[in-house]
């Protein structure tokens, strides 16, 4: 892994462009290489009643998230509002997978949602933006 490489905050939407990379253990969307992509939304399986699958929406599409055993073992609930960071895996047939690496409930912090949008817009236009419209 690559720390060097930013996560890159982006909504689910996004990650559908995102193609695999032959020289790197990476993903690049248009100019942008990552390794790790930084996701907020609903949990909306829970992983007792769905035999351990858990899928996250942020409103614009569905991930898989793939935890570790660290992770697995907390008390996760559909209805969640979560910050996760991963490794993001292409699948085709199926929704994407994120292998997570640091996942946080924000259910308790107001705005959380709105707020998530606006961070991923400012470092899209700042950002993001540049090098996807060079490389279209």
């Amino acid at each position: 892994m690559d720390y060097s490489l930013a996560a890159v905050k982006m909504l689910i939407s996004q990650l559908r462009d995102a193609k695999p990379t032959p020289s790197q253990n990476a993903t690049a969307l248009g100019g942008v290489l990552f390794q790790r992509a930084w996701l907020q939304g609903v949990l909306v399986s829970d992983p007792v009643i769905s035999g351990g699958r858990m899928v996250l929406d942020d409103g614009t599409g569905l991930v898989e998230l793939g935890l570790s055993n660290d992770f697995a073992l907390r008390q996760w609930k559909s209805g969640m509002y979560l910050m996760v960071v991963g490794v993001y895996h292409i699948r085709t047939g199926e929704i994407p997978l994120l292998k997570v690496h640091k996942m946080v409930d924000l259910s308790g912090s107001p705005d959380r949602e709105a707020m998530w949008y606006l961070e991923v817009m400012d470092a899209y236009r700042l950002f993001y933006e540049p090098l996807i419209q060079e490389f279209s």
